[in-house]
């Protein structure tokens, strides 16, 4: 599907920017713009605008900035291309298609979504009549209340072998479209095509779209087959590629929700009515390549959540070897294993809420998965038994394609692997960061499975030197494309030289930490959670927080805070990072930032630039996904991302010129007059 330059500007021409954005927010006119509450986050006092001439909005308390297309992807959570999609069919603008073969193709799918909407319609409407009333009572029994049937568009198929498709055949279905959607069973040993599902719960499978894709079925009598029926695999649907709540979840995501795997359709629901609605499953298979591909793109550590028997502790171990090999920076999965014999469904209706979040605060990183894996049942009575646990382990490590996560995964075994054996008060039997060689004629003890031998507090960086347990490790050397070859060399002007520069956004946002201390009072964890692209930056904001968190007695003065602060790191030893974030301030006029500063300036400032920064690095992430998908296929509709992604980044280099008009509290309109 192309979307050019030419049909893009159409669409913005077709629909003004509050017409769009009207439908979210409430907007009252101002002047030649419209004006309204936020709705990227809470405030009381309008400071979002919407000028359509210019044909932009502009939110002065989260910074975010942009056209319509922006608009839905930011309040959707959508890609651009569905965001498109949206707004072509808001406008009545037909979506161009590539070929005239993909017209055709697209113009099927819309008539195949439309039987397995009537379908769903007619399910919904067979749960809700006398026929249903058994299936209404085993939905009653699991605790899935009429308003959530009605939410979930669940219903029920009667167990006559053929009323589905009379009741679409009298709108005018054809039998052809029932048997390539799924609905009908058919073939060639099969005189009558009949329906599939038969007295049975039904759940439809929707898409991105919200459009049903599917169906699963759960039978009300214990003596059939299959427990769980699903379609098989149709023009519309495959299971591999897709989730249970996907849409739904995605959304979630995007607003703050954990994401939550589960293993069923009834699991995803009682997450989702106990307050979890980033809660997907899949669709009766393991998880998939796909599928976790599909999470990745929601959150950076979805959390799966497996019933706490035997068979979800082997779905557990197996997802972590599906992921392993495609983990990269950032990317990960965290465990999360119920109480014995309890799926989320069982839990959600004994204990609430309060047992699922228990449950999910406590889930275990990918790398406690797998080491607990093998160490469990193990005997390492003999070197030749530990020998096979380090040549296990380094295997699974080797798996890993990212090169930077491969070698962080070598030094957390090895770790792990010293710390399991080494005796007690004595040196480790295992020499060598990173590499687990293993030392002979040495007795090991090993340690419970639960306790030393989890990775702890020192980091990755502890190192394998051989010397007592407790003692520093060897010197960090600087990571990156120049690497220093000992502690020396990493610390001459040298290696030095070749460090960039802060950038001026991150150190007017450490500068206003320094200077103003007191923003860390409420604003701490969004301080702790920004991503930092210089290494010398994350040093810095540790200190800042570290001095903050040691002052229990915090002056009321600002000035003073301010002082206190700087001597505090000055004498933890930032006085040449303090200088290089002054450097890299190239402008005065960002009052906000300074000291002496009006406190509502002070926040004015803080917001916009926390809002400009993370707008920055979603952009960066976009730019990557945009010149990865024109490198796969290089069509129009990516190179159109791409030029998309590139002109809102150039609008973010703009718009940040507006925080040097803030700053009239502190005097700035004095001072310039």
């Amino acid at each position: 599907m192309r979307f050019t330059p030419q049909f893009l500007d159409e669409l913005r021409a077709r629909l003004s920017v509050s017409e769009v954005v009207g439908k979210r927010v409430k907007l009252k006119k101002a002047g030649r713009e419209w004006k309204g509450l936020s709705p990227f986050q809470q405030e009381k006092t309008p400071s979002f605008y919407v000028n359509d001439q210019k044909g932009f909005y502009h939110d002065f308390s989260s910074g975010k900035h942009g056209d319509i297309i922006s608009f839905v992807m930011e309040t959707d959570g959508l890609p651009f291309a569905e965001a498109v999609e949206r707004l072509a069919s808001m406008a009545g603008l037909a979506l161009p298609a590539v070929t005239p073969d993909a017209a055709r193709q697209e113009q099927r799918r819309r008539t195949l979504h439309d039987v397995m909407d009537l379908a769903a319609t007619y399910f919904a409407e067979t749960l809700a009549s006398r026929v249903g009333a058994k299936a209404r009572g085993y939905l009653a029994d699991r605790g899935i209340s009429p308003a959530t049937q009605l939410q979930f568009r669940l219903g029920y198929a009667s167990p006559d072998r053929f009323a589905l498709k009379e009741h679409l055949g009298k709108l005018g279905v054809s039998v052809d479209d029932m048997v390539e959607t799924g609905l009908l069973v058919a073939g060639d040993d099969i005189p009558v095509p009949y329906d599939r599902f038969r007295d049975r719960v039904m759940f439809p499978i929707t898409d991105l779209r919200g459009r049903v894709i599917a169906f699963g079925g759960r039978a009300l009598e214990k003596d059939v087959p299959a427990k769980y029926l699903n379609s098989p695999e149709t023009p519309l649907f495959h299971k591999g590629d897709n989730l249970y709540n996907h849409q739904t979840a995605r959304k979630a995501t995007h607003d703050g929700s954990a994401l939550i795997v589960v293993e069923g359709y009834v699991d995803v629901i009682a997450m989702v009515t106990a307050g979890f609605a980033g809660a997907v499953a899949p669709l009766g298979t393991a998880l998939t390549e796909s599928q976790l591909a599909l999470l990745w793109k929601m959150a950076d550590e979805p959390i799966l959540c497996f019933d706490g028997d035997r068979a979800g502790q082997k779905a557990a171990y197996r997802a972590a070897d599906l992921a392993l090999p495609f983990l990269a920076p950032g990317k990960s999965l965290r465990f999360a294993l119920l109480p014995e014999g309890q799926d989320p469904d069982d839990l959600a209706r004994s204990g609430g809420r309060g047992a699922i979040e228990e449950v999910i605060a406590a889930a275990k990183p990918l790398a406690e998965m797998i080491w607990s894996r093998e160490l469990e049942g193990g005997n390492f009575a003999t070197p030749e038994r530990r020998a096979a646990l380090e040549a296990r382990v380094k295997e699974l490590s080797n798996g890993i394609r990212d090169e930077v996560v491969r070698r962080y995964y070598r030094d957390d075994f090895a770790e792990r692997l010293r710390r399991t054996f080494a005796p007690e008060g004595g040196r480790s039997g295992f020499a060598g960061r990173g590499n687990l060689q293993g030392n002979s004629g040495r007795q090991f003890q090993p340690r419970a499975a639960g306790g030393a031998n989890r990775f702890g507090g020192q980091g990755f960086g502890g190192g394998l030197g051989g010397g007592r347990r407790g003692a520093p490790g060897p010197t960090l050397l600087p990571s990156g494309p120049y690497q220093a070859a000992s502690p020396q060399l990493a610390a001459s002007p040298i290696m030095r030289g070749q460090r960039s520069a802060i950038s001026r956004r991150e150190a007017l946002i450490l500068q206003c930490l320094i200077n103003h201390p007191w923003l860390l009072h409420d604003h701490l964890e969004e301080v702790a959670a920004l991503e930092l692209a210089h290494p010398e930056a994350h040093k810095l904001r540790a200190g800042i927080i570290a001095a903050f968190a040691n002052d229990h007695h915090h002056s009321p003065d600002p000035g003073e805070q301010a002082e206190k602060m700087r001597g505090d790191l000055a004498k933890g030893g930032f006085s040449q990072v303090l200088q290089r974030v002054e450097n890299g301030i190239t402008t005065a006029a960002v009052w906000g930032a300074r000291e002496g500063a009006a406190p509502d300036d002070v926040l004015a400032t803080w917001h916009q630039l926390v809002a400009l920064h993370r707008q920055w690095h979603s952009l960066l992430r976009e730019l990557k996904d945009a010149e990865l998908a024109l490198g796969e296929d290089p069509s129009e509709a990516n190179l159109a991302w791409l030029r998309d992604v590139k002109a809102r980044m150039a609008e973010v280099d703009g718009t940040e010129a507006l925080i040097e008009g803030f700053g009239e509290l502190s005097g700035r309109f004095q001072k310039s007059v």
